[in-house]
């Protein structure tokens, strides 16, 4: 509608209420308040359209999971491995369907409540939410999916499907939920995202989910393929004897490892930038190419980190040089894990320090792993667990008291460099034990009695 109309209309109306002709501060009056309206409804349609794509490019992330395990895998296991990873997705959101978003988001989403919560009770079967919260809804579902497709790759070649679809349903609707309240929700008593009364003056700085959502699958993928145990093979020959040297099951497929790879660096820019959320409010929309960036800057320095050292150590070695692909493609998606935390209160130069340190944990705990005799198809592990802590962590350490202030409203615990102030980081710390802690005391039963019941391997 053009400014004239809205003039016309204004005049037409208030003539309407009085025989005289509208004095001009009426008129103003008028037109003021129909674009004050215009531009309401046009902020809520432009924050509905962004989460909705956000959304769908984080959603798009469980391709990037299925081609990365079904490139992991021996070829006879690509069908199972793929339709296992279609059954996260579907069991996370009847999961979250049903509880998930009511146990983590139900009642709790007012900035200035006072009340702390262990658990949301309201909006069971998206009862009550109002088309202004759907997508939210969906956004927020995408990431309850992503979290639950971490374990998948890791128990490739030797998890019943029933098995899949059971975890699933526990972790979207039940453990991962209770994390996002404590950790997003303004009720949880871990949060940063309250005005008033947060833990030690500055809660847990999450912005996107490296220990919601990364360190939550990673923890469990470490739980699942401990008990379930190795693939046949691995480690053991046929009468449980350990093997001097563990067989390597090298995947079929590098190309489909490296197509999940940039799927997954893709769906990432909806992952982190999609989580300012509310986009138009207070100019949040500035920052979001600020995400963008150091998004890329993490991943980018994780993958020459991961590449360089790996290099450098096989020519000591070995004498020779070679480069290792696989190594360089988790390096990538360590940096993406690491930064998840931090992208919004970081500056760029930090972004690129966490993910060089991100691709030196991934090789160092990915070694590790081998030596314990755990078996992760796809090195989710490291790759999640462990730079879920290290990018939570990292946030105590680089976080910028200037971008603090614009995003949360509060700036006297910043990050170390910045500070000798402990707040920040002690509040990280606490998060990635309690959440290592929940996890822990929810799944390990609950894989334990599948196992027993003989439903898991």
């Amino acid at each position: 509608m053009s400014s004239s109309s809205t003039y016309e209309s204004c005049l037409a109306n208030l003539s309407a209420k009085s025989a005289s002709i509208p004095n001009t501060e009426d008129l103003l009056v008028c037109i003021s308040s129909s674009f004050d309206s215009r531009t309401t409804s046009t902020n809520s349609a432009v924050e509905v359209f962004y989460l909705l794509y956000a959304a769908s490019l984080v959603f798009l992330m469980q391709a990037g999971f299925a081609m990365i395990a079904a490139g992991c895998v021996r070829t006879n296991n690509i069908q199972n491995t793929l339709l296992k990873n279609l059954l996260d997705a579907c069991g996370a959101a009847l999961g979250f369907y049903t509880v998930g978003y009511a146990f983590a988001w139900g009642g709790s989403t007012d900035r200035n409540t006072t009340q702390k919560t262990f658990i949301g009770t309201e909006s069971f079967f998206m009862m009550g939410l109002d088309f202004a919260e759907l997508s939210f809804w969906l956004f927020q579902l995408a990431f309850c999916s992503a979290s639950a497709t971490i374990v998948a790759g890791t128990l490739a070649e030797r998890c019943q499907m029933g098995a899949y679809l059971g975890y699933s349903l526990m972790l979207a609707g039940f453990v991962y939920p209770v994390i996002v309240h404590q950790i997003w929700s303004p009720s949880g008593f871990l949060t940063a995202q309250r005005e008033t009364d947060v833990l030690w003056g500055v809660g847990m700085v999450d912005f996107a989910g490296s220990t919601v959502v990364h360190l939550t699958g990673g923890m469990t993928a470490l739980i699942a393929t401990k008990i379930l145990g190795p693939r046949a093979g691995r480690f053991y020959d046929l009468r449980g004897r350990v093997l001097d040297t563990p067989k390597d099951f090298p995947g079929h497929s590098l190309a489909l490892q490296m197509l999940g790879v940039f799927i997954l660096w893709f769906g990432w820019y909806g992952f982190n930038t999609g989580s300012i959320i509310r986009l138009t409010n207070d100019l949040r929309y500035t920052y979001v190419s600020k995400i963008a960036i150091n998004t890329t800057l993490a991943a980018a320095s994780g993958t020459v980190t991961t590449l360089f050292i790996h290099t450098v150590v096989q020519e000591r070695l070995t004498g020779e040089v070679t480069y290792n692909l696989q190594y360089a493609m988790n390096g990538c998606l360590s940096g993406l894990v690491a930064i998840t935390a931090g992208c919004s209160v970081i500056e760029s130069w930090a972004s690129i320090i966490i993910g060089i340190v991100a691709g030196g944990l991934y090789l160092v705990f990915s070694r590790q792993l081998v030596k314990c005799r755990i078996d992760d198809a796809v090195d989710a592990i490291p790759v999640h667990m462990i730079n879920g802590i290290w990018g939570t962590f990292s946030v105590g350490l680089f976080a910028s008291p200037n971008l603090l202030e614009i995003l949360y409203g509060r700036s006297d615990h910043v990050g170390w460099f910045y500070s000798l102030s402990k707040g920040s980081a002690d509040a990280t710390l606490l998060a990635c034990q309690v959440v290592a802690g929940w996890v822990t005391v929810t799944m390990l039963p609950f894989f334990w009695v599948l196992n027993y019941l003989g439903w898991l391997r």
